[in-house]
């Protein structure tokens, strides 16, 4: 178990034993005591928490996911460019095309800490739609791409400007709601996603039949528009993405002092105003918990790419037409967002994450089994295809939230969050290179790298789970004996989820 270390700010605390702290007083704690559920509620009698969380909803959510839409469609509208000619265009032959996919996630990795920092900095309007800006513009520039060479430059600089968003958007919502709201949440905004992908086969359908159109073939349409899109959209959402809680200015006064006291009591203190230092970075990395919430991550990115990247190709390869591909890759990403929705609304609802990982994780398991065994029966692996898809993209956004909303405070889930995502995409690098041409259209070694992949995410995630409930019994026969009885509330809520009165989900 993680052991905690007081530093001086820690113990700044500990001065006076006889009287009840500033911040006891502050939110009607008992001195030393541990608050129940929905105790903040008592100093706001004139507040309606229903009616705050509704604002809360219609105002960052929504926002987020027409943000995380649209990054993630001009990440993987290659994949629906190829099945229009890009590759014979640019004249790309043996593995030249999944080496322009890969460079994609060497800045992806690399970044993601750094840009959460950053985030932190610049406040999360600017730099997000910042972000916005410059990948919508990159996304243009694909489409004028003459070579091998310029569609590597443009996929480095995609991935270097994306790297950011989705650990940054995750962080920011984290910040907004308690953890027994925050899967539903989380589950719409990363099925962003997978419109995204039922999206993206529907608009290349009809931008493919542009094909010619000033002299343009139809795969260098799909990158311009949909670029040109996000660079509109980006200034929009410069207007509309919100900060964190204690800088919004749609709240009110005392909203926002609501919101603080009900995340406080959830979680303990943020620590917004304390700056992110290499010291506090590495602090959180003492933790053994952090390593292991990238491994559950990152089993699942193989198979989450590789469906992304590769599904079009697959059908394409089961005998349908270019237009026929597209329109055929929209009904998975639809079934696949109807999964994820409904099992994180059972997540919340039965505050259970684990059984709910596992249960998504067997249908994705399923899909990929049958589609590597299955090589005669197109209506079979066509089916397959669902449930790779479904499984895969309704456990990844219970994976992330489990991990992200048991962190406590905002250093340990800005680097938390980043390690996990940026770690875990260290997969997309893997996938890429696991479905290869030359094994078209029976794909044997990709379908078996991710089927282990999926193991890794199961071990990974079922060492989580006995990890923290084993902390939880822990911290209970340890509170009975006394043993933190020497430490204030206010003490115990500095240390986010380290504080031993912490519970975590299971």
């Amino acid at each position: 178990m993680h052991v905690v270390k007081h530093d001086a700010e820690s113990d700044s605390g500990l001065e006076s034993r006889t009287a009840p702290s500033d911040v006891e007083k502050q939110y009607n704690l008992a001195p030393y005591g541990v608050p129940e559920e929905g105790a903040y509620k008592a100093r706001f009698p004139n507040i309606d928490e229903r009616k705050v969380i509704r604002k809360i909803d219609m105002r960052v959510v929504p926002v987020l996911c027409v943000l995380y839409l649209l990054a993630f469609l001009d990440r993987v509208n290659i994949s629906n460019a190829a099945i229009f000619g890009l590759k014979k265009d640019l004249k790309l032959g043996g593995n030249e095309f999944n080496q322009a996919l890969v460079v994609f996630f060497v800045p992806y990795v690399l970044f993601e800490i750094p840009s959460n920092a950053l985030l932190k900095h610049f406040r999360p309007h600017v730099w997000l739609s910042l972000c916005m800006f410059l990948f919508g513009l990159i996304t243009m520039l694909q489409g004028f791409t003459q070579n091998l060479s310029g569609l590597i430059a443009t996929r480095f600089f995609l991935g270097l400007v994306e790297s950011g968003v989705f650990p940054a958007c995750f962080y920011l919502i984290a910040m907004w709601y308690k953890r027994s709201e925050a899967q539903k949440r989380y589950s719409f905004f990363f099925s962003s996603t997978t419109l995204a992908g039922g999206f993206g086969g529907l608009l290349a359908s009809a931008i493919g039949k542009m094909d010619g159109l000033r002299g343009y073939h139809g795969w260098r349409w799909i990158f311009i528009l949909e670029g040109v899109a996000t660079v509109v959209f980006s200034v929009i959402l410069y207007f509309t993405i919100s900060d964190f809680p204690e800088e919004v200015t749609w709240l009110s006064k005392e909203e926002k002092e609501f919101v603080k006291a009900r995340l406080y009591e959830d979680v303990g203190a943020s620590k917004r105003s304390e700056p992110l230092t290499l010291k506090s970075v590495l602090e959180v990395f003492k933790d053994w918990k952090i390593i292991v919430g990238g491994f559950m991550y990152l089993g699942l990115v193989v198979p989450a790419y590789s469906y992304a990247y590769f599904a079009p190709s697959i059908i394409q390869s089961l005998g349908n037409g270019a237009i026929h591909t597209q329109l055929l890759s929209v009904p998975p990403w639809a079934c696949a967002f109807a999964l994820a929705m409904l099992s994180a609304t059972l997540s919340d609802w039965l505050r259970m994450r684990f059984a709910f990982v596992l249960a998504t994780t067997a249908v994705s398991l399923t899909g990929f089994v049958i589609l590597l065994v299955v090589h005669d029966n197109t209506h079979l692996q066509y089916a397959a295809l669902f449930l790779a898809a479904m499984g895969t993209y309704a456990a990844m956004p219970i994976i992330v939230c489990w991990f992200n909303t048991n962190l406590g405070g905002h250093h340990r889930r800005a680097v938390g969050t980043a390690f996990q995502v940026g770690f875990g995409n260290i997969g997309g690098i893997i996938a890429v290179f696991a479905f290869l041409a030359k094994d078209a259209p029976k794909y044997i070694s990709g379908y078996s790298v991710c089927i282990a992949f999926i193991a890794v995410s199961l071990i990974a995630n079922t060492v989580y789970f006995l990890g923290v409930s084993w902390e939880n019994r822990t911290r209970d026969r340890n509170a009975a004996k006394g043993a933190y009885d020497d430490l204030t509330h206010e003490d115990k809520k500095r240390m986010g989820d380290l504080n031993p009165d912490y519970r975590y989900f299971t």
